[in-house]
């Protein structure tokens, strides 16, 4: 027997209704999840800020040194609030990940002080440049209009983010060459000492040759020999 049209429009209306409430759902949960993530790195970006501030107000390393912090920390905290301000998650995650390296940069001069003038290099021109193209990022972006101009230039200060990010990388790799020959130089010295006290290799510092001795030593003395020294 054939539904009544009525009812036949009823089921379509609430199969409409049960896939359009499926549909919306998972548009919400998507929109919360990107919301978390969002969420998550504002978070990441004030604590940065934060920890910047609190790092100005530590003790003085010097006056050479002083400088650099300060520098260091006033950059951390424009890229934080441009972090804020611009909204696409893929410049935001390069603005992160140059916001990281940028703070280890800036500490090395502590660490190391004969890293100073490489230092100051990427902190007089390098860092501001790489702000002053994120600052025009972010007006052009905020102007919410579609332009080949606008286009071609945002593409081009993204892809300019990656190039600095490898750059950067390799400014703080170069930075721990000083380090790096110390290194070598003490291990260097502790093997010739080691090798003139006889320490090393098969002499009197191998272990499993002193282990042997001293088995032997503490060993009972067998009985067969005790026997063949017993008068006939």
């Amino acid at each position: 027997m054939a539904f009544p049209l009525y009812e036949v429009w009823g089921l379509l209306l609430t199969l409409g209704l049960c896939v359009g409430g499926a549909f919306i759902a998972g548009r919400i949960s998507a929109k919360r999840a990107m919301k978390k993530e969002q969420a998550e790195a504002e978070a990441a970006a004030v604590k940065a800020a934060a920890e910047a501030k609190k790092q100005a107000a530590k003790k003085s390393y010097g006056p050479e040194i002083d400088p650099i912090i300060e520098e260091g920390n006033r950059a951390l905290s424009e890229m934080g609030r441009l972090y804020m301000s611009i909204k696409d998650p893929e410049i935001r995650k390069k603005i992160n990940e140059i916001m990281r390296i940028t703070d280890k940069i800036a500490q090395d001069a502590i660490d190391d002080p004969k890293d100073i003038p490489q230092i100051k290099k990427f902190m007089n021109y390098y860092l501001p440049t790489t702000i002053k193209l994120l600052n025009a990022y972010d007006r052009m972006s905020s102007l919410g209009i579609e332009g080949e101009n606008l286009d071609k230039s945002m593409k081009n200060i993204n892809e300019m983010l990656d190039a600095a990010i490898v750059a950067y990388k390799k400014r703080l790799d170069s930075l721990f060459a000083n380090q790096a020959l110390d290194i070598e130089t003490d291990i260097e010295v502790m093997n010739t000492m080691l090798a003139r006290e006889g320490l090393t290799g098969e002499g009197d510092f191998n272990l499993n040759a002193q282990a042997e001795k001293i088995n032997r030593e503490q060993q009972p003395p067998k009985q067969e020999g005790l026997l063949q020294q017993m008068p006939q």
